[in-house]
């Protein structure tokens, strides 16, 4: 794998945990890498429990990737919801 096909992984993961936040309520804390660790993370849950179908794009299947972002960023919000609460 050459950098620039490591970089331009990095986007599209970038781009599947965007789409996947603007999908499911809350939000991933952070910038452009924390974004892109979240695609990665999720296309590997998305690539584990759906397979590869759909579209890919620099060794990534779009469909998996977004529905898995999706699913991280959804437990990710959960989490940090619940650590950001004070006690009463």
């Amino acid at each position: 794998m050459s950098i620039l096909s490591f970089i331009l992984f990095l986007i599209v993961a970038a781009c599947c945990a965007y789409i996947a936040e603007r999908l499911v309520p809350g939000s991933v804390p952070g910038g452009f890498f924390t974004s892109a660790i979240v695609g990665i993370i999720g296309a590997w849950i998305g690539g584990s429990l759906i397979g590869h179908i759909g579209p890919d794009l620099a060794g990534i299947s779009l469909l998996p990737a977004i529905l898995g972002s999706a699913v991280f960023v959804f437990l990710l919000s959960l989490l940090s919801r619940g650590f950001n609460r004070k006690a009463i």
